[in-house]
């Protein structure tokens, strides 16, 4: 189906009640929920679910085969890689429903920031700007702005520029090899200088 303000393709199911943004597009068998808000711009893939009380910002890239369930946030220019997985009960049982907001973890993708293929995002964490989630993880905390995890589970292994580039630091300053971009090293996180 072609609307005004984005494109949504035929086997797509958009729920009436749903908001989608200007120029974004919606792509084979997805089903965005009723209250679900996307940005504009976003390019949403095969195969994406999108629950009631997702919010998806402007800009953002959703691969193949992910499911945004509600109580996630993604920001702006978020990335999320093809089969990543959200969660959002940390002590599900079959037989017991817990699906409700009383007992959905929040969780937080901020701008810029990458998850990588096949990762796997527990609930109830926020992951900071611009940072890159290595393909395969198990994010269990907290990841700081630029922060390069990666593992099961997820650590910090290094920091990452805005524009994708793993950082070298010196002591405590570093310079982008590709955009130039300098950072700074503070308190255990890194700060962009100028």
């Amino acid at each position: 189906m072609v609307n005004k303000d984005y494109f949504s393709h035929n086997s797509a199911y958009v729920d009436e009640g749903a908001q989608i943004g200007k120029d974004t597009q919606i792509w084979h068998f997805c089903h965005v929920m009723k209250g679900a808000k996307i940005g504009k711009n976003c390019k949403i893939g095969q195969n994406v679910v999108v629950h009631s009380t997702a919010v998806i910002g402007d800009g953002v890239k959703i691969q193949n085969n992910v499911s945004v369930y509600d109580a996630v946030m993604l920001e702006d220019n978020v990335f999320c890689g093809p089969s990543c997985v959200f969660t959002n009960i940390f002590n599900p049982r079959s037989e017991i429903s817990r699906n409700s907001d009383k007992f959905y973890r929040k969780t937080l993708v901020k701008k810029g920031a990458t998850i990588g293929a096949n990762a796997t995002i527990v609930c109830g964490t926020t992951i900071g700007r611009y940072a890159f989630i290595g393909a395969g993880s198990v994010v269990t905390k907290d990841v700081p702005d630029y922060g390069l995890v990666y593992g099961n589970p997820a650590s910090l292994k290094g920091w990452m520029c805005y524009c994708g580039e793993k950082l070298s630091f010196k002591k405590d300053l570093a310079a982008c090899s590709s955009c130039k971009k300098q950072y700074k090293k503070l308190k255990g996180n890194i700060v962009e200088l100028g």
